[in-house]
């Protein structure tokens, strides 16, 4: 397994009891994947994760941590090396920013990279001294769930303005409906209909604002939502000394770049088949996030589940039923 989320977690046990010898590599020093240093410690209690860790390790699953496939070994040379399968499970970490003057000030992170020091270097606990920027002025930019967490997270290390900004309206912010709630119960602004097009920063690269455009929304784009429109001359600046981009992720193209044969779509997402896992390499599956883009823990859990029938009936040399070819 290349991955330690919740899709490696999930096919690994499931190869494990079926009698496999399982091992997964997992880049970061903790396995867990997202599920360790992306959701937030209030939302999943990193105990739980421990001890379903501790599960797979009693299963007799290995862990290779610190281990970058594509770096230290690549996916070919692991089937050279004694492995008869390979599940790619390595999520959509590579985040996305928007290209706008100023997303280069101190003070500016990607979600991927706030939520990391956060859950992963425990800025939540005070014990721990995680190299963190706690301002009380923050803005989150997005209105996904990955939005949601930082700009909680942002309140919980001692914001006392944070604005989530999002281009459309709350009807079609892709948050899960009680995940807006609880952030507005906890004291979150949101700044809908409204787009970042400018960071400002002070002289010595600090960020003290977020110039922002106010939008109307126009006909449905591709995605079947009412496409943002600028209103000239609405420009505004909000007061912020942090900003927070959540705008979207796409697949490290590590393990994409460095194993030919492996068939990608437009997004960069790993081209695999939605019942079994498997991919255009013989000998490789995939599932989770690398495969349908951001999603959630339970329909990543679901494809690793669907890929450990696959893989069993692979090693075993069983014909796969007809919808598994």
């Amino acid at each position: 397994m290349v991955g330690s989320g919740p899709a490696g977690l999930a096919v690994a046990g499931e190869l494990a009891k079926k009698g496999h010898g399982v091992t997964i590599f997992e880049t970061l020093h903790k396995a867990g994947g997202v599920l360790v240093y992306g959701i937030p410690e209030f939302r999943l209690p990193k105990t739980i994760v421990e001890s379903e860790v501790n599960y797979l390790k009693k299963l007799g699953v290995k862990f290779e941590l610190n281990s970058v496939i594509g770096k230290t070994e690549t996916v070919d040379e692991l089937l050279e090396n004694g492995f008869d399968a390979v599940f790619l499970g390595t999520g959509a970490g590579l985040p996305f920013f928007m290209g706008i003057p100023g997303e280069n000030l101190n003070g500016v992170y990607s979600a991927n990279e706030y939520l990391t020091r956060a859950n992963l270097m425990k800025a939540y606990d005070p014990e721990y001294d995680t190299p963190i920027l706690r301002r009380k002025k923050v803005a989150v930019v997005g209105g996904g769930n990955v939005a949601m967490d930082a700009a909680r997270t942002a309140l919980r290390l001692g914001g006392e303005d944070v604005y989530v900004v999002y281009r459309r309206s709350r009807n079609e912010m892709p948050a899960r409906i009680e995940e807006v709630h609880h952030g507005e119960e906890e004291g979150l602004k949101f700044k809908l209909l409204m787009s970042p097009i400018r960071v400002i920063g002070d002289e010595d690269g600090w960020v003290t604002g977020l110039e922002c455009i106010n939008m109307e929304l126009g006909e449905p784009d591709e995605s079947g939502r009412r496409r943002p429109i600028p209103i000239e001359g609405s420009e505004s600046v909000l007061d912020v000394e942090c900003v927070i981009i959540a705008v979207g992720n796409a697949p490290n193209p590590l393990v994409l770049t460095t194993t030919p044969g492996l068939v990608t779509n437009r997004r960069g997402n790993i081209v695999a088949n939605e019942e079994t896992g498997m991919t255009s390499k013989k000998g490789v599956f995939a599932g989770g996030d690398i495969v349908t883009g951001a999603a959630t823990v339970i329909l990543a859990m679901g494809a690793g589940k669907k890929a450990a029938v696959a893989i069993d009936n692979y090693v075993m040399g069983r014909k796969p039923a007809k919808n598994e070819s």
